[in-house]
């Protein structure tokens, strides 16, 4: 566990560092035309995520944290609750809320293919984080069903699409830019309502959605040259993939 949280913490650090570095000249011409803020990462964007994944990291550990997880699981089954899939389908509502807010006239940040460049990106960079996670940290699950609890990837999905649908309107409606996370909140509770969950993966998953979409942000516009060059009559395309208990990208290449 130690050596994970050294990585993690060497992880922040160097986004930190690298989000107040400047793009040299040798860079191309296109990727200056997207010298904008909301491209330009720095140590406050990754406050939030950093406490809720320190949150999670800790509960692995900790006693008191541990206690916590066990005395929300037996809440829980004390008022035996229903379970539900409609966790299943949430995780990716607020990103559909913004190509649904576009399709209404309210008009975000960014175009139809910018904004799927973007969402796709987060979601490949939070499965490169969730995936491997799950399976070198092996805990398990409150029902016992499977050693992969930590972090909730429902959640991550979740909250890396509200966020998504955050930084696309803030600027322009700032009010309709925070409807997504609502949502993501009720995805991570069902999470541990459905007991595949315990407190600190659903923490973890919010704070590793929310750095995934910063992170995409933040890379957009270099990826975004490599689909844009002038010569190239390629086409690509990155999307989410789930099957109800795994998640994931796709990518498709049309040449």
């Amino acid at each position: 566990m130690k050596p994970f949280i050294t990585i993690f913490t060497a992880l922040i650090f160097s986004f930190s560092v690298n989000g107040q570095v400047k793009a040299d000249s040798s860079m191309s011409v296109e990727y200056f035309e997207y010298q904008d803020k909301v491209y330009q990462p720095n140590y406050k964007k990754l406050i939030v995520p950093a406490v809720f994944i320190g949150y999670g990291t800790i509960s692995l550990t900790s006693d008191a944290l541990k206690n916590l997880n066990r005395s929300t699981k037996y809440e829980i089954g004390e008022h035996q609750p229903k379970h539900i899939k409609l966790d299943n389908y949430t995780q990716y509502l607020p990103a559909v809320m913004v190509y649904g807010y576009n399709l209404a006239g309210i008009k975000g940040k960014h175009n139809f293919k910018e904004r799927t460049i973007i969402y796709g990106t987060s979601q490949v960079i939070s499965a490169a984080f969730v995936l491997p996670l799950k399976h070198l940290v092996k805990e398990e699950r409150p029902d016992g069903s499977n050693h992969l609890s930590f972090p909730s990837g429902h959640t991550t999905t979740a909250f890396s699409s509200a966020h998504f649908l955050f930084r696309e309107y803030k600027d322009e409606n700032f009010w309709l830019s925070l409807s997504g996370y609502p949502i993501a909140i009720f995805t991570g509770v069902y999470r541990t309502l459905n007991d595949k969950h315990w407190v600190g993966d659903v923490v973890a998953g919010a704070g590793f959605g929310i750095l995934s979409t910063e992170l995409a942000y933040w890379l957009f516009p270099r990826i975004n040259t490599l689909f844009n060059k002038k010569d190239s009559k390629s086409f690509t395309m990155i999307y989410p993939v789930a099957d109800g208990k795994n998640f994931g990208a796709g990518m498709v290449l049309n040449f």
